[in-house]
């Protein structure tokens, strides 16, 4: 569904802010989602494909991750904040961002983010946004002519404050383009939040409960979530643009670089 408005063809823009809404959307035919986790999936997976990691094979279950490291994949997984027993490492971005992976391709599983990509995976396009890609990202969806729907991860279907204020930063760089305009209520409320918080994403941040489970209470994966350059690769990807596609039904990999 697209709109005229002032006898301009216009894009919509939706943002459903848990997973647990994503069966009610309103926007029809093709659209591209957006997938946000904050905290932290979207930002480690734009620290990823940074860092030249070949593929990313997200995964809903702890089984599927399981049977994955049988055969000899590296494993990111996580629950609760929580590294599990048979994973390599976490959910942190910094797990991502060292030479032991680059080129090799990581099976993914975490508590929100790799969930809604499982929603996600028929849409026309996914793409995943954090506020290390936001400028890259936004060029990226004014050229593709396309209804957007920003999906938040949120906190086990509950709705989250630091994925909602990136709703807003983005939706608030996609209407200076004359071809968006919001549709619904939340995208509205979205980019109401990111005005209050534009001035200190940390320190709106730092409100989120979700900070203050377990490992994401760390300050440098809070800070560097809220787009603070604090690590040196952090310069290779600010601005840089991560789309992925599906090869099959579940590898994912980078375009756009």
């Amino acid at each position: 569904m697209h709109i005229i408005f002032n006898n301009i063809y216009m894009n919509t823009i939706e943002v459903c802010l848990t997973p647990k809404l994503f069966d009610e959307i309103i926007t029809k035919g093709n659209y591209i989602v957006v997938m946000v986790d904050i905290l932290r999936a979207s930002t480690s997976i734009c620290a990823a494909f940074a860092n030249d990691v070949k593929a990313i094979i997200p995964v809903a279950s702890l089984d599927e991750a399981r049977e994955y490291k049988k055969k000899g994949y590296l494993v990111a997984s996580e629950r609760d904040g929580k590294v599990l027993d048979f994973a390599d490492f976490g959910n942190s971005a910094f797990n991502f961002m060292t030479k032991d992976v680059v080129g090799t391709t990581i099976v993914y599983s975490t508590t929100n983010g790799t969930q809604a990509i499982d929603l996600a995976k028929h849409s026309k396009g996914l793409a995943i946004g954090a506020f290390t890609n936001l400028s890259a990202l936004t060029t990226y969806l004014i050229h593709q002519n396309s209804n957007i729907v920003i999906l938040c991860s949120g906190w086990k279907n509950k709705f989250n404050l630091e994925d909602t204020i990136f709703a807003g930063a983005l939706i608030e760089r996609l209407i200076l383009d004359a071809h968006f305009k919001m549709d619904c209520d939340a995208a509205e409320a979205s980019l109401d939040l990111w005005k209050m918080a534009k001035d200190n994403p940390l320190a709106y941040v730092e409100k989120a409960a979700h900070r203050h489970r377990h490992e994401c209470g760390r300050h440098e994966d809070r800070y560097f979530g809220a787009g603070y350059a604090i690590h040196p690769a952090t310069r290779a990807f600010i601005g840089h643009f991560t789309l992925l596609r599906y090869e099959g039904t579940c590898r994912l990999v980078c375009e756009g670089r």
